[in-house]
């Protein structure tokens, strides 16, 4: 069985990035342009670490959907589909993280 959320949350937001700001989260986001969102993504990232840190697992699991959320939304402003995301890590399974890290260094 597969999970589709995340297809369907992509597919959300593309249609949502060309919406109304007034009535739309993620095309108010669009509306303030790449380094908003870029920085939204930045900020999620930095409470996912906090509340990682605070110990506790149901603020964890918001602020890591916050993150996926607002990475989706930046990818998808970019163009970046998620299934490249997904191919991506698809060739990178069952590589070493240390010798992964050190191809792309070359």
């Amino acid at each position: 069985m597969t999970d589709d959320t995340l297809f369907r949350l992509e597919a959300t937001i593309a249609e949502r990035l060309q919406g109304d700001p007034a009535a739309s989260y993620v095309a108010k986001l669009h509306g303030k342009g790449l380094g908003k969102i870029a920085q939204k993504v930045g900020e999620e990232a930095t409470e996912v670490v906090i509340a990682a840190l605070s110990g506790d697992a149901q603020e964890l699991t918001g602020e890591a959907a916050d993150l996926v959320f607002h990475l989706l939304v930046l990818l998808g402003e970019k163009g970046v589909p998620l299934s490249a995301v997904l191919a991506e890590l698809n060739r990178r399974e069952g590589t070493s993280g240390i010798v992964e890290k050190q191809s792309r260094s070359n």
